[in-house]
């Protein structure tokens, strides 16, 4: 999930609205349902073939700081576990994020969209080797997880100049996602890529 624009400036943080936002988020975090993790690694977000452009979104130390009382107070939410996750990483916080989404992987060992984001934020931290690790468990969870496929192309190729390791994994994607949304994106990635 990206965040949305935060219309509350740092000046207003000590003001009641601000006490108002920080209840939203609370109420929103405690609510019923769970939140699905960001695609950190999106054919339709990135910019030409390149991975999310990190650290595009502030994020307020009060909107942080909220996740982490919740968890503080109640360490098995996974909500807030991966929300947390989700905004250091939307920050630009690759290697903050990094605990956190284990935290929620713990919580939810199964949870594949928690895991690629986990190895994204490795590889965004300079992790690469256990980037491709922790998305081959990606794999193991879901095989046929497209933006798993996606995401080990790109790192593939960029983290380890390994063009035909790219290659083979866009090819698995278009396998075992057909109807992936932006396919045309990924066969001319798999065209460039020789």
């Amino acid at each position: 999930m990206r965040h949305e624009h935060n219309p509350f400036s740092p000046m207003n943080a000590v003001t009641g609205a601000a006490g108002i936002f920080l209840g939203i988020i609370v109420g929103f975090v405690i609510g019923a349902g769970q939140v699905q993790p960001g695609a950190p690694l999106s054919a339709a977000t990135a910019p030409n073939d390149a991975i999310h452009s990190p650290g595009a979104s502030v994020v307020s130390d009060a909107e942080l700081q909220a996740y982490r009382d919740i968890l503080a107070n109640d360490p098995k939410n996974l909500k807030a576990a991966t929300e947390l996750g989700n905004k250091l990483y939307d920050a630009g916080r690759f290697a903050d994020a990094i605990p956190v989404y284990q935290q929620a992987l713990t919580l939810d060992p199964r949870n594949v969209n928690v895991s690629t984001d986990l190895g994204t934020a490795m590889f965004y931290a300079g992790r690469t080797d256990d980037a491709l690790r922790q998305l081959e468990k990606s794999l193991e969870i879901d095989p046929a997880h497209a933006q798993t496929w996606f995401n080990l192309g790109i790192i593939r190729r960029d983290g380890k100049k390994d063009s035909k390791g790219a290659k083979e994994a866009w090819e698995q994607l278009l396998k075992v996602a057909p109807g992936y949304p932006d396919a045309s994106k990924v066969r001319a990635l798999i065209q460039q890529t020789l």
